[in-house]
């Protein structure tokens, strides 16, 4: 208890003696030259801080007016901005939308009650890349083609998905009941062509024709033209020839009729000759050609083969 005692003792006198040496210098004479000297900001420096003060504030002002605007114009809500609208599912734009840089998405597709429409002033081009960045497909939509690069293409039915068309490096699937060509020129095929059947439509002839060069069916094991209703016409400009290497020509019918065959005569007038014949015989050249000879009680052939001379 002493000593606390004697501490606050020590600390009034210190007190006191600091008042006293503080009131003795206040009372000191001051010299009469003396000048006082203002504290703070006066004259042009004053001025130039409340300009700068106050283009400061137009600033912010200008700046907020200017963000004000921005909202107001862009539409920002708390759902997005204008028609782009960002949901749970995703992001959603409504209206006609323009894309100036690449848009990567995993999946795009449009309203229930309305088309997905894609347009460019140029083309429009769609690329499915692998994990490792490489091109593996592209479709482009331009002005003048639509143009489909992939190792497989395929067109398949929306109802059972059964696929219509495709085609690769290999060959091209048709997979429709009928395929249907209405053009006026009709198919044209560089190479050959494969099928089990070629029929026409119901009512309608089927032609097989080559303007300008030859056309040749090939079998294997046979070629078979049937006309059940109809006849059956072979026309040719120079020569018709119906060959067999190993079998035999065979024609059966009621009738055979070979029309236009030369008729030979031996007699000295052969007009008066033929005006009276009625029943003539078949004769063969030995180079296969056939002539007619007036019919007689024995055979006429010889006398009538200098036809054969002319051929």
């Amino acid at each position: 208890m002493d000593r606390s005692t004697d501490l606050d003792i020590q600390e009034l006198k210190m007190t006191r003696e600091q008042y006293i040496l503080a009131t003795q210098q206040n009372n000191l004479p001051r010299p009469e030259n003396a000048q006082l000297y203002p504290v703070g900001i006066y004259g042009w420096r004053k001025r130039c801080l409340y300009f700068f003060v106050l283009l400061l504030l137009v600033t912010m002002i200008v700046n907020l007016a200017m963000t004000i605007w921005i909202l107001k114009v862009m539409n920002f809500t708390v759902d997005g901005m204008g028609n782009l609208r960002v949901t749970k599912k995703g992001i959603r734009l409504e209206g006609i939308s323009e894309f100036l840089l690449p848009l990567y998405v995993k999946e795009i597709h449009s309203r229930k009650d309305s088309p997905l429409v894609l347009q460019s002033d140029r083309n429009v081009t769609v690329n499915a890349r692998n994990h490792m960045g490489q091109l593996t497909g592209q479709l482009t939509v331009g002005a003048e083609a639509v143009e489909a690069q992939c190792k497989r293409f395929e067109v398949r039915a929306s109802e059972d998905g059964r696929v219509l068309f495709s085609a690769d490096e290999d060959e091209i699937t048709i997979g429709a009941e009928k395929l249907k060509v209405t053009g006026t020129e009709g198919a044209v095929f560089g190479h050959s062509v494969e099928t089990p059947h070629v029929r026409a439509e119901p009512s309608q002839d089927l032609r097989l024709e080559s303007p300008t060069r030859s056309l040749i069916m090939e079998a294997p094991r046979g070629v078979q033209v049937s006309a059940a209703a109809g006849d059956f016409k072979a026309t040719c400009r120079k020569e018709l020839h119906l060959q067999s290497t190993e079998g035999e020509i065979f024609l059966n019918a009621d009738s055979i009729r070979l029309g236009n065959l030369p008729i030979g005569s031996f007699s000295s007038s052969p007009s008066s000759s033929n005006s009276r014949q009625t029943v003539y015989e078949l004769c063969v050249c030995p180079n296969g050609k056939l002539y007619l000879s007036p019919a007689g009680v024995d055979s006429t052939c010889q006398s009538s083969s200098s036809i054969c001379l002319w051929s």
